[in-house]
Order: structure tokens, then C-alpha cells, then sequence
């Protein structure tokens, strides 16, 4: 499965909806639709500069929960780090996660360090998400999706859980506006 069709899978599963139709434009046919996430091209000319955007529905009828979600660059990441996942959640949030492809333990506390392209390092402790194929990071990590990520080129990111390193880097390129599409469809 590639890296562009999983990330809206494991979103599905953390925005709830795993168990749910979703649909995908299938390759080779811009009107023809399969199985899987809605994926719509939110910013940049290139598959690898482009953050998907997605919308599940929610158990409750009229709910529906919207994220924005880009792949690794495959070349500079392992194979078991997928990408980067920023999505709405309850009370006006907005939460940011590191998809895995292998995951870890669902009580895992991963320990997680980011470094952007433009400096600084942060060091952070993450829970685990979607029967352990996502680290949650905390709040304070939407204030810089929310701003210094927006000028930022990538981020390189290592998790680390007991003695298993997971290396990735995400290209930011068309986050600003991906993030602003992301604020104007939550809690709708």
C-alpha cells in the first residue's frame, strides 16, 4: 500500500471512522471513486508537496471530523514512518500526530524529537493513538503547526520506544494553507 493511500486509512482510524465507507479518486481516472478516505489536493504541484485533506464521518448523525495529513519523504525516512497528521478535535482543538507504519504498544509513551529545517530542536513525550499507529504529541505542538511551522521547509522526526528508533522527514511546503483549509471545516 503506498504511503499516500495509507495516511488517509490511519486517519480514518483515528478520526473515528476506520469502520465507515470512505472513498478515494481512483488512479488513472479523474470520475471514478474507490474505497477509502476522501482525498482532495489541498496545496503544491507535486504528490510530495501536497497535504491531503480528509472528512469522516462521526458515530453521530451530522458529525464529521476533518484533518490534514502529508506523507514522508520516502528517500529520507524509514520505511515504518509514514508522515505527519494535524487534525481537529473537540473544544476548538487542534491536535498534531506522527503516523507510523509499524506500530507501538497502545500504552507506549514514545519519546519524540523534532527538528526543523529553519533550527530548533524540541523533545517531546507522545502517547499513542489508533491501536498504537500514531503518537499523539501534546498541545502545545498545534502553536507551532499554528505559526513556525508555516515558514519552516521540513521537519526531521525520530521516535524513539524502548530500544526501537523510527526516523522521518516531512516536507512542510504548503502548510499555510492546508492549516487554514483545516480551520475553516472543523466543526462543521
Amino acid at each position: 500500500m503506498s504511503g499516500l493511500l495509507l495516511i488517509p486509512l490511519l486517519a480514518g482510524s483515528l478520526l473515528g471512522a476506520a469502520d465507515r465507507a470512505w472513498t478515494i479518486p481512483c488512479p488513472g481516472s479523474a470520475r471514478a471513486w474507490c474505497r477509502g478516505a476522501a482525498v482532495v489536493e489541498v496545496a503544491g504541484p507535486a504528490s510530495t508537496s501536497v497535504w491531503k485533506f480528509t472528512r469522516t464521518q462521526g458515530a453521530k448523525d451530522g458529525e464529521s471530523f476533518a484533518a490534514i495529513m502529508k506523507t514522508a519523504d520516502t528517500t529520507q525516512s524509514d520505511p515504518d514512518f509514514a508522515g505527519l497528521i494535524v487534525r481537529c478535535a473537540p473544544k476548538g482543538k487542534v491536535d498534531v500526530l506522527v503516523a507510523l507504519i509499524r506500530p507501538f504498544p497502545p500504552r507506549s509513551r514514545p519519546k519524540v524529537t523534532i527538528a526543523a529545517s529553519a533550527g530548533g530542536t524540541l523533545n517531546f513525550e507522545g502517547s499513542m493513538a489508533a491501536a498504537g499507529a500514531a503518537v499523539l504529541l501534546p498541545d502545545e505542538v498545534s502553536a507551532f503547526a499554528a505559526g513556525k511551522w508555516q515558514t519552516t521547509a521540513s521537519l526531521s522526526v525520530v521516535v524513539r520506544e524502548g530500544g526501537s528508533e523510527i526516523k522521518g522527514l516531512v516536507a512542510l511546503n504548503g502548510l499555510r494553507e492546508a492549516y487554514n483549509s483545516l480551520l475553516a471545516n472543523c466543526g462543521q
